[in-house]
C-alpha cells in the first residue's frame, strides 16, 4: 500500500507541489516576465505575444476534456506523468523559437496542448475522491500551489532571464517543471476509492457527462468560469507591462507581480475554508466582488501603492475559481464523470484565461491604454455574479458522512437535478 492511501493529506501535499509548476503559472505567468525581451529581440508588438498566449490557452482548453476522459478511463497517474514529461519538453523547446511569428505561435500551441494534463484537473479528481467532509479545505490547500507558483515562477523566470537570456530561461523552466511535478505525482497522488478497489468509474456516485451538459447548472457555471479568468488573467499577464508603463522599475514590477502569489494563497485557503461552511454559490459571489473592487482600484488611480492593492484584490479572486470549479461540480454533478466534466469546465476557463490577455494587449495597441479593457472587465464580473444567483439552493450530492474518504450519495441523489 502506497503512502497516499494511508493518509489522504499526502495527496494534498503532492497537489501543492505539482501545481507550483502547473500549466497556468508556466504557460502564462512566465510570459509576463519574458514578454518584453522577446519583443525586443524580434521587433514584435504586444499583440503577437498576447496572441501566442491566447492560442496556447485555447489549445490547452481543447486538450483538457480529452485528458479528463483519459483520466476517468485509465487513471490519474499514468496520464498525468505522460503529460508532465511532454509539457516540460515543449517548454524547453521554446528556446529554439525563430523570429517568425506563426512558428512561434505554433510552438506555443504545442506547449498548450501538453499543458492540458498538468492542470488542476488530475489533482482535483484525486482530492475529490479522497475527501468528503473536508473537501473544500483540501482543495483550497492543494490549490495554494498555484499561488506559490505565481510567487515563485516569475522570480525564477527573472533569475533565469538575467543569467541565461530568454531562451535559456525556457530551458530552465522546462527542467523545473519536470523535477518538481513528476516526483510529486509519482509519489503522492492516488486514484479515487472505487478505482483502487477495482470497480469501474460508474461505481462512483453522480451523473454521466452527457447528462451534465444538458443541465442549466452546467451552463451557468460555464459562463461564470469563463468570465472570471478573462478579467483576472487579462490583468495579471499584462501586470508587469502595466506597472512599467506607469514608471515603476522592472525589478519592482516583478516583485509586485510576485506578491500576487500571496493573495492567491489567501484566496484559495479562505475559499476552501468557506466552502465547507457556507453555500458555495454565495461564496463564489463574494470572490467575484473582491476582484471587481481590484479592477475599480486600478481604474481609479495610477499610484504605485494603490495599483499594487488593486492587483492583489484581483489575485484573491483568481485564487478562488479553480477551487470553486472542483467543489461546485462535485456537489451538483457528483464524481462519476468528474474528469470529463471538469475537463469541459476547465476548458472553458482556459479559453477565458487566454482571451483576457489578448483583449488587454489588443486594447493597448489600439488605444495606447488599458483603460477601456478594465471598464469592460468590471461589467463582465457583474454579469458573472448575477448568473450565480440562478443556481439551485440545494446540492444534489451533499456531504453524507464525517470521514475523509470518498464521497457517497443516496441512490436518488441524481434525481434532484434534471437536464434543462
Amino acid at each position: 500500500m502506497s503512502i497516499q492511501l494511508r493518509n489522504p493529506w499526502w495527496i494534498v501535499l503532492g497537489s501543492v507541489l505539482g501545481l507550483i509548476v502547473g500549466n497556468v503559472t508556466v504557460l502564462q505567468f512566465s510570459a509576463s516576465v519574458l514578454m518584453k525581451p522577446i519583443m525586443a529581440e524580434f521587433g514584435w508588438n504586444r499583440s503577437v505575444l498576447s496572441a501566442a498566449v491566447m492560442l496556447g490557452s485555447f489549445c490547452a482548453a481543447a486538450a483538457t476534456p480529452f485528458v479528463g476522459r483519459l483520466i476517468d478511463k485509465h487513471g490519474v497517474k499514468p496520464i498525468t506523468l505522460f503529460a508532465i514529461t511532454f509539457f516540460a519538453l515543449s517548454t524547453a523547446a521554446m528556446s529554439l523559437a525563430p523570429a517568425v511569428a506563426p512558428v512561434f505561435i505554433g510552438m506555443f500551441c504545442v506547449l498548450g496542448v501538453f499543458s492540458g494534463g498538468q492542470a488542476p484537473l488530475p489533482y482535483a479528481k484525486s482530492i475529490a475522491g479522497a475527501f468528503d467532509r473536508r473537501r473544500g479545505l483540501a482543495m483550497g490547500i492543494a490549490m495554494t500551489g498555484v499561488g506559490l507558483g505565481t510567487a515563485l515562477i516569475p522570480k525564477l523566470a527573472q533569475v533565469y532571464l538575467d543569467n541565461l537570456g530568454w531562451r535559456g530561461a525556457y530551458v530552465a523552466l522546462g527542467a523545473t517543471v519536470f523535477l518538481i511535478a513528476f516526483p510529486a505525482v509519482a509519489l503522492f497522488l492516488s486514484e479515487p476509492a472505487a478505482r483502487r478497489g477495482g470497480s469501474t468509474p460508474g461505481a462512483l456516485p453522480g451523473l454521466e457527462a452527457r447528462q451534465v451538459v444538458r443541465t442549466k447548472e452546467f451552463w451557468i457555471l460555464s459562463f461564470v468560469f469563463f468570465c472570471i479568468p478573462v478579467v483576472a488573467n487579462g490583468i495579471i499577464v499584462h501586470l508587469v507591462p502595466l506597472l512599467t508603463d506607469r514608471g515603476i522599475p522592472s525589478q519592482q514590477a516583478v516583485a509586485i507581480f510576485s506578491s500576487i502569489g500571496a493573495s492567491l494563497i489567501v484566496g484559495r485557503l479562505a475559499c476552501g475554508y468557506l466552502l465547507d461552511r457556507f453555500f458555495a454559490p454565495h461564496v463564489a459571489i463574494a470572490f467575484i466582488v473582491i476582484p471587481a473592487l481590484g479592477v475599480l482600484t486600478l481604474l481609479a488611480s495610477t499610484d504605485p501603492m494603490l495599483t499594487t492593492v488593486g492587483a492583489v484584490l484581483v489575485g484573491i479572486g483568481l485564487g478562488a475559481e479553480v477551487d470553486l470549479i472542483g467543489y461546485l461540480q462535485s456537489r451538483y454533478f457528483g464524481l462519476r464523470a468528474f474528469g470529463q466534466v471538469y475537463g469541459y469546465l476547465f476548458a472553458i476557463f482556459t479559453v477565458g484565461t487566454g482571451l483576457g490577455p489578448f483583449v488587454m494587449g489588443a486594447t493597448f495597441d489600439a488605444t495606447g491604454s488599458y483603460h477601456p479593457a478594465l471598464v469592460g472587465f468590471v461589467v463582465t464580473l457583474v454579469c458573472a455574479g448575477a448568473a450565480l444567483l440562478r443556481m439551485p439552493g440545494k446540492y444534489p450530492f451533499p456531504v453524507h458522512h464525517t470521514g475523509n474518504g470518498a464521497a457517497s450519495a443516496s441512490p436518488n441523489a441524481a434525481s434532484r437535478i434534471h437536464p434543462a
